[in-house]
């Protein structure tokens, strides 16, 4: 459905919707999906997922068949939809219930569509919201062509008629979130309103809470989940990319799954909840020393019942003060979770419950690189890698000297190495947000990632690869950590020596298919092999298995702590 304005059904993703369907979903329905635009951005966070979708407006059906793998083009209240019980991941109902005749009875109808697992997703207006009050005291109510007072509803709910819709259909409400929009006009109304609420005995606060969303959004199941708190101390600032992509990401993966709720900050004391409810609280690189407070702290957390995760993926001989404390960062805590199976092997001598979580993407972003044929730039960004680039420096000179313009350089915060080149084709961005690094590699072509043959450099995991290769860069990179990711002359090139970037610079220049080619089978890689998507339930199987083997990993851990206790 469409007006004169341009305005179309389901050209935006709702992402309070998006954010809610569970990230390792085999096969989602979204019911009245429109043009297609939820089911294409989820597309990009689970490629694997079987995306179907009912629109029975032609023109909105043809459009949505490019972002999603089918389109059924029925009346859903007419038509049960021919899929099998307990065959869905997610049932997805964005702004579409107030439109139906009787939603009740195809809530009814269809549940049995969902898995064990699967969840009902419902995006709905509020009859509560202010501005119907308004409407009515001004007798301006009319109906509009899209929006809260679309002339197409037919039905209306509040919280509580909602609530009572899903237990009337069999499921289980775990959520509703609502959608705020606006709030200072749903204020200023409320104080306008004051004496006559308060004339009437309503409480002018609660009814605040209730007039100010315009939305619902309601998350059910088929039956009600286990439960499970996930809490994250994680690092701040100047770190932040690494909390990211270590932690907040794969907090917002496993929080799709039913029954599991995340909090993270930089100061976060314990998860909250108490002991009967699963905990598990995740230490980003908290370093624990005797003779301080890490010891109290732990033992508080151990005494609420939550299980204690280290998370590390960087090479502990870099920090002298893990040494120093007798590697009690690793043997104070209950497990650890890690990057790479190097860093696994090491950390187990310490620790025997290490788990592998390879760093990944969360959403596959949609290239927008290799626009101009002529003209190839270079993204190089990192820290810590002026010892490993400088040999390279030379040899970029001359690839850019000979290329005469056609290649250029973007380096995020390695001034010293920007400073050294003599090319004037180059570009320098001080130490940046995550947000604003990945804006620059997303407009280069080609990802110069060197690592010299360190013990620490060896200790490092594949993302910057990960990340360039999904936003399809090519990868020139060391065989320091890249040559088991990258498939040389395939997804990119390893370069052994200064003189093979010198000639595959050269190679691109002559013929930038080459490296676009490239670039497209990494993109590829990621696409198939590292989604954050794909490890979410392996993560969640884990923390659950640690909860259920709690009492056992606490007498391992109390052992730990006695042996530290006798050794100091």
């Amino acid at each position: 459905m469409s007006d004169e304005d341009g305005f179309i059904y389901g050209s935006d993703a709702n992402p309070d919707l998006l954010a809610r369907i569970p990230r390792d979903a085999a096969t989602i329905l979204d019911v009245g999906c429109g043009a297609g635009a939820l089911g294409a951005a989820f597309r990009r966070i689970n490629p694997r997922t079987r995306v179907i979708g009912i629109e029975p407006d032609p023109a909105l059906a043809a459009r949505a068949r490019r972002h999603v793998d089918e389109v059924l083009s029925l009346d859903i209240e007419a038509t049960r939809p021919p899929l099998e019980d307990g065959s869905l991941d997610a049932m997805i109902f964005g702004d579409v219930l107030e439109h139906l005749r009787d939603p009740w009875a195809v809530l009814k109808r269809d549940a049995s569509l969902l898995s064990d697992q699967g969840v009902l997703l419902v995006c709905i207006p509020n009859l509560e919201h202010w501005s119907f009050a308004a409407r009515l005291l001004a007798g301006a109510w009319n109906y509009e062509d899209h929006g809260l007072y679309d002339r197409t509803h037919l039905r209306w709910f509040t919280p509580r008629m909602m609530q009572q819709a899903l237990s009337d259909a069999g499921l289980v409400p775990i959520e509703v979130a609502p959608r705020i929009f606006l709030p200072e006009q749903a204020e200023a109304f409320a104080a306008a309103m004051a004496p006559a609420l308060a004339a009437l005995g309503i409480d002018q606060a609660g009814w605040l809470d209730r007039s100010r969303p315009l939305q619902y959004v309601w998350r059910a199941t088929r039956r009600a989940p286990r439960t499970m708190i996930v809490g994250a101390r994680t690092l701040a600032d100047p770190v932040a990319a690494m909390a990211e992509v270590r932690v907040l990401q794969p907090m917002r993966d496993i929080a799709t799954a039913p029954g599991i709720g995340t909090i993270a900050s930089a100061d976060l004391p314990m998860p909250p909840g108490g002991v009967e409810i699963d905990r598990v609280m995740i230490l980003q690189r908290l370093f624990l020393r005797p003779g301080t407070d890490s010891l109290g702290y732990i033992h508080g957390l151990r005494g609420s019942g939550a299980v204690i995760v280290q998370e590390f993926d960087d090479d502990p001989e870099r920090w002298p003060d893990i040494a120093a404390a007798d590697d009690m960062t690793f043997r104070a805590v209950h497990a650890v979770q890690t990057s790479t199976p190097h860093l696994a092997r090491l950390l187990r001598q310490w620790n025997p419950e290490v788990e592998v979580f390879p760093n990944s993407i969360e959403t596959l972003p949609i290239p927008r690189n290799f626009r101009d044929p002529g003209q190839l730039t270079i993204f190089f960004g990192a820290l810590n890698r002026e010892a490993d680039v400088a040999p390279f420096l030379p040899v970029l000179d001359q690839a850019m000297a000979e290329a005469g313009g056609r290649l250029r350089i973007e380096v995020v915060h390695d001034r010293a190495s920007f400073d050294a080149l003599a090319t004037p084709h180059k570009r320098f961005t001080p130490a940046c947000d995550y947000a604003t690094y990945r804006g620059i590699m997303a407009g280069c072509e080609i990802a110069f990632l060197p690592l010299a043959p360190t013990r620490f450099n060896s200790m490092k995991s594949d993302i910057k690869a990960v990340e360039a290769a999904s936003h399809r860069l090519c990868c020139l990179a060391s065989p320091t950590v890249y040559e088991d990711s990258i498939r040389d002359g395939e997804t990119g090139v390893i370069l052994p020596d200064p003189a093979a970037l010198l000639a595959a610079l050269r190679g691109f220049i002559a013929n930038p298919d080459a490296a676009r080619a490239m670039a497209e089978a990494a993109h590829g890689w990621v696409r198939d092999e590292r989604m954050a998507a794909y490890q979410m339930r392996r993560r969640i199987d884990w923390y659950r298995s640690l909860c259920d083997r709690r009492v056992v990993l606490d007498a391992a851990l109390e052992a730990r702590l006695a042996m530290l206790a006798r050794a100091a």
